[in-house]
C-alpha cells in the first residue's frame, strides 16, 4: 500500500510538472547576478540557459516595462539603472539615478520610474520619456523596497533604519504618511482587492500587514521553519498568487520559502530551497515560483500547486532578483 501511495504521489507531481512546463512555453527568466555584473537569461519551458547580458556594476533590482520591451536593472555600484532591450538581450540605455540604487518601481503607464537611493535617503523620480530626474523626495535612512500602487496614486518606500514605510503621493510628490512596521523592512507587496500592503521585516522574522486606507498596521505574520533559529529567519522577497489568496515569502538565511494563506494570515507550508533565499518571481499563470538563492548561486523552481521543488539550476555569483516575461 505504501508503494502504491508513493507511486500515485509521484504521478501527481509529474503531471503537475508537465502542466507547469507547458504553461512556461515562450517565456524567459531574467536573473541578476550581483558579483558577475550580468543578467542570466533562461528559457522558462525547459530551464536551459539562453545567454547572459553584461550590465554596469552590481546589478540587483529588476523590473519589466509595462509593454514588455525593456528590462530595467538597478546597478548599485554604478549609480545607474541600465535599460535592456529584452528581445535583443543587450543594454541600450542608462539612467543616472544617484547613489547606490537597489530597488525601484515603474508606474503602470510606463511613464515614471521611482528609485530608492540608500546613501542619500531619498526616493528619486525620473521621467522615462526624457530620462530626466524630476523630483527627489526625502525619506528615512537606507530606503530600499519601492512599490507603486495599482492606481498609480501612491508610492510605498521602506526605510531599513527607521523601521518605517513611507507613503508618497505621486501627484504632489510629498510624503503623506509614515507607518512604523517591524525591524528592518525590505520589500513590499500590494493586495489591491483586500486594500492591504504587506511588508517583509528582515530582522523581525515577520511580515507587517497594513490597511492601505487608514495607513495603519492591522496584523503581523511570523515565521519559524523547523530546525532554524529565529535569528536565521530573515524575510525579504514577497509575491502573491494571481488570485491574491496566497503570499509567498523568501526567508533569507533560513533557506526556505513560506506559503501564507492571505485571508487567515497563517503559514500553510514551508519549502526548502537554496542558501539565502532572496528574490522571488511568479510565472504569469502562477504555476511556478522562482527563487534566487544568493549564497548557493542558483535558482530554485517550485511547483505552486504541490509546493514541491521541480529543480534547481546554477545561475552565477550572488543572484539577487528575478523577472519572468
Amino acid at each position: 500500500m505504501r508503494a502504491m501511495a508513493a507511486g500515485l504521489a509521484a504521478l501527481v507531481l509529474a503531471a503537475a510538472t508537465m502542466a507547469s512546463v507547458a504553461g512556461a512555453a515562450g517565456k524567459r527568466i531574467y536573473v541578476s547576478s550581483e558579483d558577475d555584473d550580468m543578467i542570466v537569461v533562461f528559457n522558462a519551458a525547459d530551464l536551459t540557459r539562453l545567454g547572459s547580458i553584461k550590465t554596469d556594476e552590481r546589478p540587483r533590482g529588476l523590473r519589466m516595462s509595462p509593454d514588455g520591451k525593456h528590462l530595467y536593472v538597478a546597478c548599485g555600484d554604478s549609480n545607474a539603472i541600465d535599460v535592456v532591450d529584452a528581445a535583443a538581450m543587450k543594454v541600450t540605455g542608462r539612467i543616472d539615478v544617484g547613489e547606490d540604487p537597489e530597488m525601484f518601481a515603474v508606474d503602470h503607464r510606463g511613464r515614471f520610474l521611482y528609485a530608492s537611493n540608500e546613501d542619500t535617503a531619498e526616493l528619486t523620480v525620473y521621467d522615462l520619456h526624457s530620462g530626466n530626474k524630476i523630483a527627489g523626495v526625502p525619506v528615512g535612512a537606507e530606503p530600499e523596497g519601492v512599490q507603486v500602487s495599482s492606481d498609480d496614486r501612491h508610492v510605498y518606500v521602506t526605510s531599513e533604519v527607521a523601521n518605517m514605510v513611507h507613503v508618497i503621493d505621486t501627484a504632489t510628490r510629498k510624503v503623506v504618511a509614515n507607518i512604523v512596521v517591524g525591524n528592518r523592512p525590505r520589500r513590499i507587496l500590494e493586495l489591491p482587492d483586500r486594500g492591504e500592503i504587506w511588508v517583509t521585516n528582515e530582522m523581525g522574522a515577520s511580515v507587517s500587514v497594513i490597511d492601505a486606507k487608514s495607513n495603519t498596521v492591522t496584523g503581523t505574520v511570523t515565521f519559524q521553519p523547523r530546525g532554524f533559529r529565529i535569528d536565521d529567519v530573515t524575510p525579504v522577497g514577497i509575491r502573491a498568487s494571481a488570485d491574491g489568496t496566497v503570499a509567498y515569502v523568501a526567508l533569507g538565511r533560513a533557506n526556505h520559502v513560506a506559503a501564507v494563506d492571505v485571508a487567515s494570515r497563517k503559514v500553510t507550508g514551508y519549502v526548502l530551497v537554496g542558501r539565502r533565499a532572496w528574490g522571488l518571481a511568479l510565472d504569469p499563470d502562477g504555476k511556478r515560483l522562482y527563487v534566487a538563492n544568493g549564497l548557493s548561486d542558483d535558482m530554485t523552481v517550485i511547483d505552486t500547486g504541490s509546493l514541491k521543488v521541480i529543480r534547481s539550476v546554477p545561475v552565477a555569483r550572488t543572484p539577487h532578483s528575478i523577472v519572468v516575461h
